[in-house]
């Protein structure tokens, strides 16, 4: 053989020798990997969850290895981590699970776009290889969480010809980064403009020369968390919402040896004892860090997002918009969920708060920029705006850094004297990936002894075991359920929307014969209800109507004509008394009014125009002496003569009229709320006009379907 001739025969058997150790590592890797998913299977049939009582109950009678403080993504992620590699792990969350940032997202599972662009601007490593992570991440989140998880494609609209190239190969390189792990999705495309249009046909066309779409994930965020939790507890974890972090308990050497903590339900306290405890509690981390030792500096820096909720026809039913760079530099996402549009974010610097409010000028700042991206025809109006929150994302600034203007990309683990494990900053995506890391230090951190490894790489949540895409099939065909209702059951709850369907009462119709809506507007059910209090941790109204059903979120002046029936149906299921009822719509009107909308009442809002509004809001405000949103008897004694002449009966004392208004109309017996006020002086004057006895406006369900231009 000649020299060249046995130079070529050693390259073919050196790259075949290549080739078939890639297959043996391939096959030995999908073996391995089928083992896993046979495995992840049977971890998945584990869906009995022991109720809030039990674990409660496990709280005041065991020792534990870790206690989590906190109960959103991060803190729920790291209790499911913990259990399931054989660890005794308790949770506690001050609020409800998703309470704070973890329901307030852009509801995107991405790696970041505009990341990965600084990367390459920037020549940064770091920043690619949090975008490398996240991707990866992405493809974990949307496999172990399909009911709750889909793949949706965004569109880039493209306004000048040079440009195409440039978004074409920056999502090419998306792309690859996630194919490379072999962690891919759906591949990017380009759209020529008359395309991008019939796609997209809400988009503004002037000077439109084309689009690119890429694929990111989209999920329903706090039933996302919710089903992190039920899967952790169905594990072993024993977790508690409404149960807050008191104190810390320490040994004599100054050693955190366990928490006190306290039941805001029943109002008992009790101690959790530990080998250690995590700080899971986001934008709250410094609130803790400072109950360990009162010397530490803040390390987070909070950012408030302001997103906005418009009716579904400002957007196609599948497909995203990405502003990505609006006037002032930012970008903005435009984006299908739930059956309607959302529109944001923003990123502003600001205070940590329970409940943050959006502020006005942020949801005009989002909706002047969509119209500049929206055709003209559609002509975006503040009344349009159905809901709207602000999360706060916890920017987090490293302690030890020289520069202390300087804030960590991605997140940070902190180790106190005394044995506090704090982790914070990160994002949805990853919260897995944080949870596995938190763990492995706390392993190291505080001496546990785990049975196994990390195994949240593959492990379905609950809900996903069973579930298929064709799953709502199987609800129409049982229990004859309308398809969009099967649809949002199986869309929701995965393999367990067979169990919420048996909950469901007759119509009373002979077609849908089951499911009876809570509004005919959306398609939540009154046996969704019942399912997630018996199931899902939920004990007030906030927690169903915000972070099991998503109706607040979806629209939330419908969500105020529900309260009523969702109050009835939480009574009976927990054995509320009527002060209680009371109580809790109080407390879920309060928290409607965080959710950017205008008017409480939407009767009210069908009723009266923008003058009537504005001038009854003068009103109140005047009479509302102490500010607080709500008038008391003496305010409402003080102002009488302000009410309407026919709202008064006659022949009685002032102050029996006014303790009559607080019987009829309010909610709680003691204030009248805005809303409630609208109902009086509505009566008063429909009184006056038509010279009618009283009018029970409560009891009107009409129900304003032209929304927009109404903004007050």
């Amino acid at each position: 053989l000649s020299r060249a001739m046995f130079s070529r025969l050693v390259a073919v058997g050196v790259a075949g020798m290549g080739g078939y150790a890639m297959y043996d590592n391939w096959r030995s890797k999908k073996e391995l990997w089928s083992s896993r998913q046979r495995e992840s299977r049977e971890r998945g049939k584990l869906e009995t969850v022991p109720s809030r009582e039990e674990n409660i109950e496990r709280m005041q009678n065991e020792e534990f290895d870790i206690v989590v403080i906190g109960g959103g993504a991060t803190g729920t992620g790291v209790a499911l981590d913990a259990t399931t590699r054989g660890l005794k792990v308790a949770l506690v969350e001050k609020n409800d699970f998703a309470a704070g940032t973890s329901s307030k997202s852009t509801k995107l599972i991405h790696g970041g776009v505009r990341y990965l662009e600084k990367a390459f601007k920037n020549l940064d490593w770091e920043q690619y290889e949090l975008v490398k992570e996240a991707l990866q991440e992405r493809f974990t989140f949307l496999k172990n969480a399909p009911h709750l998880t889909h793949q949706i494609p965004i569109m880039i609209p493209v306004h000048a010809y040079w440009k195409i190239p440039y978004f074409w190969a920056g999502m090419k390189v998306y792309d690859l980064i996630a194919v490379a792990s072999g962690r891919g999705i759906e591949s990017s495309y380009y759209l020529s403009r008359s395309k991008a249009l019939a796609e997209f046909p809400m988009l503004n066309s002037d000077d439109l020369v084309g689009a690119v779409v890429y694929y990111d994930g989209q999920q329903n965020d706090s039933r996302t968390n919710v089903a992190i939790a039920t899967t952790a507890a169905a594990h072993g974890a024993a977790i508690a919402n409404h149960v807050s972090m008191e104190s810390f308990v320490k040994n004599d050497e100054g050693r955190i040896t366990g928490v006190v903590v306290k039941d805001s339900q029943t109002g008992n306290e009790w101690e959790i004892k530990a080998k250690g405890v995590v700080n899971a509690t986001g934008p709250f981390t410094d609130s803790i860090r400072l109950k360990d030792d009162p010397t530490v500096p803040n390390i987070v820096v909070p950012s408030h997002g302001t997103h906005i909720v418009l009716p579904n026809y400002y957007s196609p039913s599948s497909m995203g918009l990405l502003d990505p760079k609006t006037s002032d530099g930012r970008v903005i996402f435009l984006l299908p969920w739930e059956g309607q549009t959302i529109a944001g974010t923003t990123d502003t610097l600001g205070d940590i708060t329970e409940e943050p409010l959006p502020l006005e000028e942020e949801i005009r700042w989002i909706l002047q920029e969509l119209k500049n991206y929206l055709s003209s025809d559609l002509n975006v109006e503040r009344g349009d705006v159905v809901s709207a929150w602000s999360g706060i994302r916890p920017l987090i600034k490293d302690p030890e850094a020289t520069n202390t203007e300087s804030l960590v990309r991605n997140h940070l683990l902190l180790e106190s004297e005394s044995g506090l494990l704090t982790i914070a900053g990160g994002k949805w995506t990853t919260y897995r990936r944080m949870a596995e890391e938190t763990v492995d230090r706390a392993i190291t951190m505080f001496d546990l002894e785990p049975t196994g490894p990390c195994i949240t790489d593959d492990l379905p949540l609950t809900g996903a075991t069973h579930f298929k895409a064709t799953s709502f099939i199987e609800l129409i065909q049982k229990f004859g359920v309308e398809k969009e209702i099967a649809e949002h059951l199986s869309r929701n709850y995965g393999d367990r929307a067979v169990e919420v369907a048996k909950l469901a009462k007759p119509t009373g119709l002979r077609w849908p014969v089951l499911g009876r809506r809570l509004s005919p507007t959306h398609p939540f059910l009154e046996a969704e209800v019942r399912y997630v209090v018996r199931h899902e941790f939920a004990v007030t109204l906030v927690d169903v109507l915000a972070r099991r059903l998503r109706l607040t979120f979806v629209d939330a002046d419908v969500t105020m004509d529900t309260l009523p029936k969702v109050a009835a149906i939480m009574q009976e299921e927990l054995g509320w008394s009527d002060e209680r009822v009371r109580l809790e719509q109080k407390n879920a009107r309060k928290f409607i009014r965080s959710m950017g909308v205008q008017v409480e009442s939407d009767p009210m809002r069908s009723r009266l125009d923008l003058m009537d509004l504005i001038g009854y809001h003068k009103i109140f405000a005047e009479i509302d002496t102490d500010k607080n949103g709500s008038l008391n008897q003496n305010e409402l004694m003080s102002a009488f003569q302000l009410l309407p002449q026919n709202s008064k009966e006659a022949g009685l004392s002032r102050s029996k009229n006014v303790e009559n208004l607080m019987k009829r109309y309010s909610s709680d017996g003691k204030t009248i709320l805005f809303g409630e006020f609208l109902e009086i002086m509505w009566e008063g004057r429909m009184n006056e006009e038509q010279g009618t006895p009283s009018v029970e406006v409560a009891a009107d369900p009409s129900f304003s379907v032209d929304r927009s231009g109404g903004g007050f």
